[in-house]
């Protein structure tokens, strides 16, 4: 693998660090800023939201220039939202801070989608994204824990320091690493990349990363419930079950990456089953807690098998025009995670028990498994009228592009 998909992956590690380690260090931040609890969850759902706006308003405000030159402004924004939170006086300036880091997450994923995918052979191009995503699974699995545990010693605004130093290793690494990669004169600009959304293959694929990383992620929002209220572990326990839950997210983005390089449609149809089955399983034996701790893992692992597949899919039915819809699936993943998250305290408010989130988890991914199914069969359908459908159809294409590009439903 190039050495520039480690400058993508350094980056990848610091925004997801950004991401999920205040959620550790969000009971230290309210009592330095003297707010409450309500008020401090703005800085993980101001977050969020400003994630999906910066997914499609950021990377639609670039599409004509150097992608290279790109995601280094865009670690600088990165970089200069994480020094505002670390220096943060109020808590005003803490939120303005964490909008700012927010704002890169889904340009930079979407833009470095499109530019990992360049940088190998079209063969390997699902497991460079992967590599590109490995960074946000390991910081999970190692960044939290360590980075909690730092704020937790050394002041909240410690770990925001160490970010900020992670952003420019990742800076002067794509800096040196990844290649220029200047706008194609003629290229699609903003108008040909808003044109890839009159495809209807593009919006079912942002409709099945909706429901598919909605069914994960609305499980997950409430894991620490169903852990400790159904599975019986101890308050203590959950943060190294969470790294557990990590681990099994680096090993699903590795191998979910690997069997995208095969077939993205068959790659996404198992995992999807297999997810929803495992949630399925998860919720009739969450009270074991040797399954609990299991099923937990796969959870995590087939979660986040799907999102190479996602990701190629969703560049492939842009055809020439990727950029744009790859930062929109970005935008896709967080929208997913807002509304299982909605879902599952529904269910919860209804008297249902926690484990009830794992159901909805397991309904929301059998969803994504139908809207799968019917999009493939639509642009087998679609290549076939147009003459251009091969033997088996595009599941058996060894290059997922060459099978979903222009399979419009």
């Amino acid at each position: 693998m190039p050495l520039a998909l480690l400058a993508l992956a350094i980056g990848g590690f610091g925004i997801g660090l950004t991401e999920f380690v205040i959620a550790g260090l969000l009971p230290e931040v309210a009592a330095d800023f003297h707010v409450d609890e309500a008020a401090a969850g703005w800085l993980i759902s101001g977050y969020a939201l400003s994630v999906a706006v910066g997914a499609v308003g950021l990377t639609a405000a670039v599409t004509r220039l150097n992608r290279k030159h790109v995601l280094a402004a865009l670690m600088v924004l990165f970089i200069a939202g994480n020094l505002v939170s670390a220096l943060a006086p109020t808590y005003e300036v803490m939120l303005l801070g964490r909008v700012l880091a927010a704002l890169t997450h889904g340009a930079f994923f979407g833009i470095g989608s499109v530019v990992a995918a360049s940088l190998v052979a079209p063969e390997k191009k699902a497991g460079a994204i992967a590599m590109m995503f490995a960074g946000l699974t390991t910081a999970n699995v190692l960044g939290v824990p360590l980075g909690t545990l730092l704020g937790q010693q050394l002041g909240w605004r410690s770990t925001f320091w160490a970010i900020t130093v992670i952003g420019v290793l990742a800076l002067v690494g794509m800096a040196t690493l990844v290649p220029s990669q200047p706008a194609e004169r003629g290229g699609a600009g903003l108008r040909g990349e808003l044109g890839a959304f009159r495809s209807g293959q593009v919006w079912l694929s942002l409709l099945v990363t909706v429901l598919g990383f909605g069914g994960m992620f609305g499980a997950f929002t409430y894991i620490a419930y169903t852990l400790t209220s159904v599975s019986g572990f101890a308050a203590s326990t959950v943060p190294w079950l969470l790294v557990l839950f990590g681990v099994g997210l680096f090993a699903g983005n590795w191998v979910g990456g690997r069997a995208a390089d095969r077939s993205v449609p068959v790659t996404l149809t198992v995992v999807l089953a297999a997810l929803a089955v495992v949630m399925a399983v998860f919720a009739l034996t969450a009270s074991s807690p040797v399954a609990a701790v299991v099923s937990l893992v796969l959870m995590g692992a087939f979660g986040f098998a799907t999102v190479p597949g996602l990701q190629m899919r969703i560049m492939a039915c842009a055809g020439s025009a990727p950029t744009l819809a790859s930062g929109a699936n970005i935008a896709a993943f967080n929208v997913g995670n807002a509304a299982g998250a909605w879902l599952g305290g529904l269910t919860i408010s209804a008297g249902l028990g926690y484990a009830s989130t794992l159901w909805d988890g397991a309904g929301l991914s059998l969803g994504a498994l139908a809207v799968l199914v019917v999009a493939d069969r639509l642009a087998r359908r679609r290549d076939a009228g147009r003459g251009t459908a091969q033997a088996g159809g595009p599941t058996e294409v060894r290059t997922p592009a060459d099978a979903l590009a222009g399979a419009d439903a």
